[in-house]
């Protein structure tokens, strides 16, 4: 069924008990977003009830709009550990050290949430920077060697190997 105000399929279907006819509306989520704030504007003086429930309803819609959106975030992936956002809200780990740059924006208000800064205060280790970055390579080369054996590119494979053997030895 399509939305009675434009094209789009109806995902809700109201039924209004004003008259003595109840009245039907089939709008799409954009319309019926709008219809429901009108009439919960209006309905504040009417009745207290039919407002609440108008609100609940823009509330409800709120939230589905909510869960998309943290759908399209939960397959933000790492570039450099593989990690997909929603990898993370599962075992509360992070990949690798990039993970910070590349899920910052959805980072910065849960690490503002638990620790009520966003920068960091304080002593810092003598050699902090430098240690980060090898081992960021190694990552990075360890899923690339998983790639080249998962596409069965075995020469990648052996040099990818290669590079790895030496990280580790130094």
């Amino acid at each position: 069924m399509k939305c009675q105000k434009c094209d789009r399929p109806a995902t809700f279907h109201i039924t209004e008990l004003t008259g003595n006819k109840p009245q039907e509306l089939h709008l799409c989520e954009e319309h019926a977003r709008h219809y429901l704030s009108e009439s919960s504007e209006g309905l504040e003086a009417a009745s207290g009830l039919s407002a609440s429930m108008a609100q609940n309803m823009v509330q409800q819609m709120s939230l589905s709009q909510a869960s998309e959106e943290l759908k399209e975030i939960d397959q933000k992936t790492c570039t450099i550990c593989g990690i997909t956002f929603f990898d993370f809200r599962s075992r509360g780990r992070l990949g690798c050290p990039n993970d910070y740059t590349c899920f910052g924006e959805q980072l910065d208000p849960l690490i503002l949430g638990i620790h009520g800064e966003s920068q960091h205060v304080g002593k810092r280790p003598k050699r902090s920077g430098k240690a980060d970055d090898p081992r960021t390579h190694l990552i990075r080369l360890r899923r690339e060697l998983d790639e080249a054996v998962a596409r069965e590119d075995y020469e990648k494979a052996s040099e990818l190997r290669d590079q790895i053997k030496t990280l580790n030895e130094k």
